[in-house]
């Protein structure tokens, strides 16, 4: 999200969403069947659940002091920047021959914690503030990648699910220890 569109999803929320409540719980629920989809490979599905207005994005991060703390996160230079269709072509890609770098593919497993949900000026959609703990292990190491970070997401509701319509993810490293991102967050 630029700073224009993350002000302006700050400024659309109305109210929190009561945790335990139905629209709660089929909220975290959805977020937990995302997971569950990605940490299985089920790229294709994970797809269904897109926005075709999706706007998927991750900035970098620079460590700055205590006073420039707010000018950490920096949205002119990102590790991912996706669309729709760029999303999709990154799952063509991941399910076909050309994505040697998740081949053999990593093991996952997403966490996803601290959900607070609000309501937006649109009736269908919804600001979903999440932390995510992602662990990730390559080949036969014994080391794995332990990446985290908090989301801030806009899911719609299409009928009678949901549609994730755009996600920024504000990564809490500023230096990446993991080789790639070939996986998605």
């Amino acid at each position: 999200m630029t700073h224009d569109v993350e002000q302006s999803v700050m400024d659309a929320m109305r109210a929190p969403v009561a945790i335990g409540s139905e629209r709660y719980n089929t909220i975290l629920t959805f977020l937990y069947h995302e997971a569950s989809l990605l940490d299985n490979l089920k790229i294709s599905e994970w797809g269904n659940i897109l926005a075709t207005d999706l706007l998927y994005n991750i900035p970098i991060r620079h460590t700055r002091s205590s006073r420039d703390n707010a000018m950490s996160v920096v949205r002119t230079c990102q590790h991912m920047l996706d669309d729709y269709r760029s999303m999709l072509g990154r799952i063509m890609r991941l399910e076909g021959n050309s994505a040697w770098a998740e081949d053999p593919p990593s093991r996952v497993r997403r966490f996803i914690t601290n959900v607070l949900v609000y309501e937006t000026d649109k009736a269908d959609e919804f600001l979903v503030v999440s932390n995510m703990l992602v662990t990730r292990n390559r080949f036969d190491d014994d080391q794995y990648d332990l990446i985290s970070g908090v989301r801030t997401d806009i899911l719609r509701l299409d009928e009678a699910s949901y549609k994730l319509a755009r996600r920024e993810i504000i990564l809490d490293q500023a230096v990446l220890g993991t080789p790639n991102l070939g996986i998605f967050l």
